[in-house]
């Protein structure tokens, strides 16, 4: 990469390395003793509670009557005592059915109380979870369970189509465990799960407790190129991941909200998050961008993630009518967060995680001067972190890279120890010293803040110039009606790839409202004009990955030209 790409890493700034940094911000060496002092360091030392089940044991004992998940949508609540009940239940009923420690059990449901039960049940039991979208295609669950080798499914009565659409059964109706009762013209199932639940005793002990190295979940990555790879999750890495995500917003807040879907990474850390905290999550049963807000103050939310499209809702006098304290915003435009904060008033935080390594970057909330600097921060705790050339080896600060992570050395590693049944992927997923390689451009300036890029492979190389989809897109997505925005390279004769752009606009909208020109005028103001895309094509919607993200595989694999059916700048017209 050239190293006119750093001097203009986001918003065009002039050379100098990351000059949108204030030189007066600490360093983040000087953070990190901040962040020490409040807890974040000081976890290291303490211990994990000897598994997920564990977990919640203790909060049941220490605040029984406590609310623990707040289904709104469904006005259900359990409190802590009652929780650990269900789930006690619910590994008894599993027991039953020859769930044991090892057993692997698909499961998919929709955002209710379903999931969590059963995912802490056999994280209790010892047995390996592994979530699937309710959204899957029957080909797609077919894949899911062979390739996790699947001896179990909990599966909602509305999704038997999608598992009688397969090709060829994996599992036997016996091996089926439907919640809900099933449509007339099924076959016949004759495991039901609140049956099982009620026959259940009150209490179940295992029979021998997992350990923090035992898998808990075989979690699929976005498979964003080829198909999603399973990744090795233990206790151990939930555990962290949950005491990391207390001790990074100081253990304050005390109502959360869950928007996302249980079988993604955020929602189930959120909920370990939660019970660390003792604090209680409210769960929508769906996102939506019009209720959000009303949900902040309905239910008086301290802590978020904020979707992007949120602020995109009409400004209103009461927008700071919140019990907010800090959000996190992930991937968001740096100029939002100060604007965030301004008409929220709660504290806009950036960071990096995923799903091989859970948290690994974060930006402390004492770190009020780095707000919309672009930084994902620095590592948290049991975590290090570099940016890497090809080899594996540290490139100087303010030179880009792949950024890298590892688990602390000298203690037990709570990150992935590899993909399920792919040796390879694991084998080239690390270098040398358990470095894992992300697969994302970094760099780190001069102070010791780490800065995203985006994926490695997400660049448009145009003539001899570098360009970063994660910041065309930023740029779009600052169009008033573009909710989403994609960016890929288009090949071309001349200039090696040219920038395309896809857009998804605001409910009821079209090109006529939102057209190329402007879309254009706005970026010439935003971006050097080698980065300006050349190419506009208008979706309706987009390809979604396992977690949600935007499939570029399959936008690149729509057609063989992908210039056919777009804008073009240079032309002037549609082609």
């Amino acid at each position: 990469m050239t190293d006119q790409f750093l001097d203009d890493p986001i918003t065009g700034a002039p050379p100098g390395g990351l000059g949108v940094l204030d030189r007066a911000a600490p360093s983040a060496a000087e953070v990190a003793a901040w962040a020490s002092e409040r807890g974040m360091r000081r976890i290291e030392t303490e211990p994990l509670p000897a598994n997920v089940g564990a977990l919640l044991r203790a909060a049941a004992r220490e605040v029984p009557d406590q609310q623990a998940l707040v289904f709104f949508d469904d006005g259900e609540i359990l409190t802590y005592a009652e929780l650990d009940r269900r789930v006690d239940r619910a590994a008894g009923a599993l027991s039953r059915l020859g769930v044991g420690p090892g057993t692997h059990v698909s499961v998919m449901v929709f955002t209710d109380a379903t999931y969590p039960v059963t995912w802490l049940a056999l994280a209790r039991i010892g047995a390996v979870t592994q979530p699937l979208n309710f959204n899957y295609t029957s080909r797609e669950l077919h894949y899911m369970l062979s390739d996790s080798k699947a001896e179990l499914l909990v599966v909602d009565a509305s999704l038997l189509p999608v598992l009688e659409g397969m090709e060829h059964a994996l599992l036997p109706r016996d091996r089926v465990v439907v919640v809900g009762e099933p449509a007339a013209g099924h076959a016949s199932y004759p495991h039901r799960w609140q049956a099982l639940l009620d026959a259940a005793p009150d209490r179940f002990e295992p029979a021998r407790e997992p350990a923090h190295d035992d898998l808990m979940n075989i979690q699929y990555t976005s498979g964003t190129t080829g198909m999603p790879k399973g990744v090795l999750q233990s206790h151990r890495f939930w555990l962290t991941f949950g005491r990391v995500g207390a001790a990074q917003f100081q253990d304050r807040p005390r109502r959360l909200l869950i928007s996302q879907p249980f079988y993604y990474v955020d929602a189930q850390w959120f909920l370990l998050m939660t019970l660390y905290m003792r604090a209680t999550a409210f769960v929508a049963r769906k996102q939506s961008a019009t209720r959000f807000l009303g949900w902040l103050k309905e239910h008086r939310i301290q802590y978020c993630n904020f979707p992007e499209v949120v602020s995109k809702q009409p400004e209103r006098p009461d927008d700071r009518a919140t019990d907010m304290i800090v959000a996190s915003c992930y991937s968001h435009r740096r100029e939002n967060y100060r604007r965030y904060e301004q008409r929220f008033g709660f504290l806009a935080r950036q960071g990096f995680s995923m799903t091989e390594i859970g948290c690994a970057l974060y930006v402390p909330m004492e770190a009020d001067a780095m707000t919309g600097s672009g930084t994902v921060g620095i590592p948290v705790a049991f975590r290090e972190a570099m940016v890497a050339d090809p080899a594996g080896k540290e490139v100087p600060r303010g030179a880009v890279g792949e950024l890298c992570v590892r688990a602390k050395p000298g203690a037990p590693s709570s990150i992935l120890p590899g993909y399920f049944g792919r040796p390879d992927a694991s084998r080239d997923a690390f270098h040398p010293g358990g470095w894992f390689r992300t697969g994302d451009a970094a760099v780190q300036n001069a102070e010791g803040w780490f800065f995203y890029l985006g994926r490695r492979k997400d660049m448009v190389r145009r003539s001899s110039e570098n360009i970063s989809a994660v910041e065309v897109e930023g740029v779009l997505r600052g169009v008033p009606l573009v909710l989403e925005a994609a960016v890929l390279p288009v090949p071309d004769d001349q200039r090696g790839e040219e920038v395309k752009a896809y857009l998804l606009l605001a409910e009821g909208r079209a090109a006529a409202d939102c057209p190329p020109e402007a879309v254009i005028a706005h970026c010439e103001r935003n971006l050097a004009r080698f980065k300006v895309p050349r190419f506009l094509e208008y979706v309706t919607e987009f390809p979604r990955t396992p977690s949600l993200k935007i499939k570029k595989s399959a936008l690149i694999a729509a057609k063989p030209d992908l210039r056919a059916g777009c804008w073009d700048r240079q032309e002037g017209r549609w082609r």
